[in-house]
C-alpha cells in the first residue's frame, strides 16, 4: 500500500498533538510535518509535496479562502481537509467554493476526524453532519443567527469605532479584531463595515440579546448553583446547555466564549463549576483557567478538549483545573458526576 503523507497546519501546538495522535495509526498515512502559520505552510507545500494538507485555516499571517484558492492553483491534486471551530455558513461555503476537499470540525469525535482523513485521500469529498445539517437549512431559507461576540462587533461598528478602538474595548489585538470582522462579513455575506452596518440596520432584530445572565444577588439565593461553560463554539455551548440542564435541572447556566467574557461572570456571580475548552479561538483555554483560579479558587475548573493530549493535561492541572476530559466522554451522567462533585466541595 502507497504511503500518503500529510502535513498538519494549525497555531494551536495542543490541537497538532490531538490531530498527530488520533491519525497516527491510521494505515497508510504518515504525518511528515506540523507547521503553525501561513508563511511555514506555503513553505513546507513548496519543499516537501504532502499527499494531503490537513489545516486549521485561522492561522496567523494566512487569508483563509485567498490562500486556499492560491495552494490548490499550485498543487491541483493535493487533496485538502479543513479542521476548524468555526461553522460560519459563508466561512463553509466560501473555502469548499476554494477547492478544499473536506471541512470538519473540531468538536466532533475522534473516530470521525479518523473517517474524514480516510475519505478525504480515498477521494471523496467530506463534510461532517452537523455543517450538512447547517447547510441544508441554509438552503431552505433559515435565518441567520449571531454570536455574542460578532453582536458586540457589529455594535462597535454601528458606533463608527475602527479596529484600534474596538480592539481596546474588547481586550483583544488589532489583528484578532481583523480575523473577526472577516469572518463577520463572511458569514453575513458582505464586503466591507459599511455593508455590515447596513445589513444590520435592516435586521436589527440580530442584534437582540436572550436572556441576561443572573446577577450576583441572583446567585446568592438559597439554593441556587452557577455553572460556566466556556467555549468560542455556540453551537458546542448550546449542546452543552441542554445536556446539563436535562442532568440538573436546578443549576444556573452562563456562557461566555473567551477569556475577557468568563472572567467578568467569575467576578459577577462566582460559579460553583467552570468547563473550559482548551482551544478558545485564538486564546488558550488554559490560560484562562488560571485566570479564574487565581481569582476564585474555591471554583472548580473542568478543561476539556476533542483532542487531549498528555502534556496539556499536566498543564491544565498545573494551572489549577481539577479534572481535563475528552469532550466525547462530556455526556449527562459524566456533567452530572461533576456537578454533584462541585456542589458539595
Amino acid at each position: 500500500m502507497e504511503t500518503a503523507r500529510i502535513l498538519l497546519a494549525d497555531d494551536h501546538a495542543v490541537v497538532r498533538a490531538g490531530i498527530a495522535n488520533a491519525i497516527a495509526d491510521l494505515p497508510g498515512v504518515t504525518i511528515m510535518g506540523e507547521v503553525g502559520d501561513g508563511p511555514a505552510v506555503l513553505a513546507a507545500l513548496a519543499a516537501q509535496r504532502p499527499d494531503c494538507l490537513l489545516i486549521d485555516v485561522t492561522m496567523p499571517s494566512f487569508e483563509p479562502i485567498g490562500d486556499i484558492g492560491h495552494i490548490r492553483e499550485l498543487y491541483p491534486d493535493m487533496k485538502i481537509l479543513v479542521v476548524s471551530a468555526y461553522d460560519d455558513d459563508a466561512y463553509v461555503q466560501g473555502l469548499l467554493g476554494a477547492g478544499v476537499n473536506g471541512y470538519h470540525l473540531k468538536d466532533q469525535p475522534l473516530s470521525d476526524l479518523r473517517l474524514a482523513v480516510q475519505r478525504v485521500l480515498a477521494g471523496e469529498r467530506w463534510i461532517c453532519s452537523p455543517l450538512v445539517e447547517k447547510l441544508i437549512r441554509l438552503r431552505e431559507g433559515a435565518p441567520v443567527t449571531l454570536t455574542e461576540r460578532q453582536r458586540e462587533l457589529l455594535a462597535c461598528l454601528q458606533e463608527g469605532l475602527d479596529n484600534s478602538a474596538i480592539a481596546r474595548r474588547t481586550d483583544l489585538s488589532v489583528k484578532t479584531i481583523e480575523n473577526h470582522l472577516t469572518r463577520l462579513y463572511r458569514h453575513l455575506g458582505v464586503q466591507s463595515r459599511l455593508e455590515a452596518v447596513s445589513y444590520i440596520r435592516q435586521h436589527p432584530a440580530l442584534l437582540g440579546r436572550g436572556a441576561a445572565p443572573p446577577s450576583a444577588r441572583e446567585a446568592e439565593r438559597p439554593g441556587r448553583h452557577m455553572l460556566l461553560i466556556v467555549d468560542d463554539n455556540v453551537r458546542y455551548r448550546t449542546q452543552l446547555r441542554r445536556m446539563v440542564s436535562k442532568a440538573y435541572p436546578s443549576v444556573t447556566i452562563c456562557e461566555a466564549e473567551d477569556t475577557r467574557g468568563a472572567m467578568q461572570t467569575v467576578h459577577r456571580v462566582a460559579p460553583q463549576l467552570v468547563l473550559v475548552d482548551v482551544v478558545l479561538g485564538d486564546e488558550n483555554g488554559i490560560d484562562c483557567a488560571r485566570q479564574i483560579h487565581a481569582h476564585a479558587p474555591s471554583t472548580r475548573v473542568v478543561l476539556f478538549s476533542a483532542y487531549p493530549d498528555r502534556e496539556f493535561h499536566r498543564q491544565g492541572l498545573q494551572a489549577g483545573a481539577v479534572a481535563f476530559l475528552d469532550k466525547k466522554d462530556l455526556d449527562a451522567a459524566a456533567l452530572r458526576e461533576l456537578i454533584d462533585d462541585a456542589l458539595t466541595w
